[in-house]
């Protein structure tokens, strides 16, 4: 694999599996000094790679009404790349990458498109028997890398553009925080992919923080969560920005915070790669376990029901309001100690 001179690796979902999938560039600059790294990504997710101090070069999907588009995609990357590794594969994906003709193609070898790929990985991921991002390293060992990744160790790049983050400087300073006091990131929505913390417990948290707290409160979310974002405004220390800052502008905002808590959702693996501290809700079962979906960082604190047993499933979980069992108590605790210690 010595002759390996150009690289891509392969994300188009979400944000936080594309934040998960980019310690792959930094241990492929470890083992390759002088390879040309890309990422192909989609284009909402493409600021976590901008600046990426791994990452030579950043593709954006080719997409109509939400599809790839084949043609355009494999025009893009032809004749250009000598190995690819497909983190999150499709079959459109797959058939890119097969038609664009790159010589080494890495991919679950469990798909029934898997024959597009010529070098397999065969492990069943719905498991969660280890890490989404131990799950992605493993993919290289096709590439001769053996690579033992750990919360510690792990390096993913993100770098903050100076303007921008002079630029979130600007709106926070103008919304009413200064700089001077603790900055604390609530990002209290989520994809849907897990189930979250109950909004009551989010508020009761919100509500602690800042009336026992010298602390400044930022509420994130998009513009379509500004109604579920103005909820938690409980006093004048508590801000909502739902709305007001763009991906490559949240990144500079976890930044420059001192907490983000949120459940599971992008922003949290966003601030665990930022090494910030980071407080997240999750639920037992496997498929959305933190075992699986946890920030990857020794500095996160995750709480989870305390009625669940380990046959915890998706309607069990729902039909128990098992995340209701999370105490608030216990969190805020957790919450006093971190700033405490910033």
């Amino acid at each position: 694999m010595n002759s390996l001179k150009n690289i891509l690796i392969v994300r188009t979902d979400r944000i936080g599996d594309v934040v998960l999938s980019l310690p792959l560039a930094a241990i492929l600059r470890k083992h390759f000094p002088g390879v040309r790294i890309s990422f192909l990504v989609r284009d909402y997710t493409a600021p976590l790679i901008k600046n990426n101090k791994f990452v030579d070069e950043v593709l954006i999907l080719s997409e109509k009404n939400g599809k790839p588009q084949i043609a355009k995609n494999v025009a893009a990357l032809k004749n250009k790349f000598d190995a690819c590794i497909a983190a999150f594969p499709t079959y459109p994906i797959a058939l890119i990458l097969f038609l664009a003709g790159i010589r080494n193609r890495i991919g679950s070898g469990y798909r029934w498109y898997s024959f597009l790929f010529n070098k397999k990985v065969f492990e069943h991921r719905k498991y969660g028997e280890r890490h989404e991002l131990e799950y992605n390293v493993r993919l290289l060992q096709q590439l001769g890398i053996n690579e033992e990744v750990n919360p510690n160790n792990a390096e993913f790049g993100i770098q903050i553009d100076q303007s921008t983050n002079e630029k979130v400087e600007r709106k926070l300073n103008s919304l009413g925080w200064n700089g001077e006091k603790k900055l604390i990131v609530v990002h209290p929505g989520s994809g849907g992919s897990a189930i979250d913390l109950p909004k009551e417990k989010m508020k009761l948290l919100v509500k602690n923080i800042s009336n026992e707290t010298d602390s400044v409160l930022i509420i994130t979310g998009s513009k379509t969560e500004e109604e579920l974002c103005n909820s938690y405004v409980v006093s004048k220390k508590v801000i909502n920005t739902a709305g007001m800052f763009n991906l490559e502008e949240l990144i500079a905002l976890i930044s420059n915070a001192n907490i983000l808590i949120a459940n599971s959702t992008g922003p949290i693996h966003i601030a665990a790669a930022l090494g910030k501290d980071v407080i997240g809700f999750y639920p037992k079962f496997a498929a959305v376990s933190p075992k699986r979906w946890g920030p990857y960082s020794s500095k996160a604190k995750i709480f989870q029901p305390i009625i669940c047993d380990g046959e915890c499933s998706r309607d069990k979980c729902q039909k128990l309001n098992c995340m209701n069992s999370i105490e608030i108590d216990e969190v805020f605790s957790v919450v006093k100690e971190i700033l405490k210690r910033n």
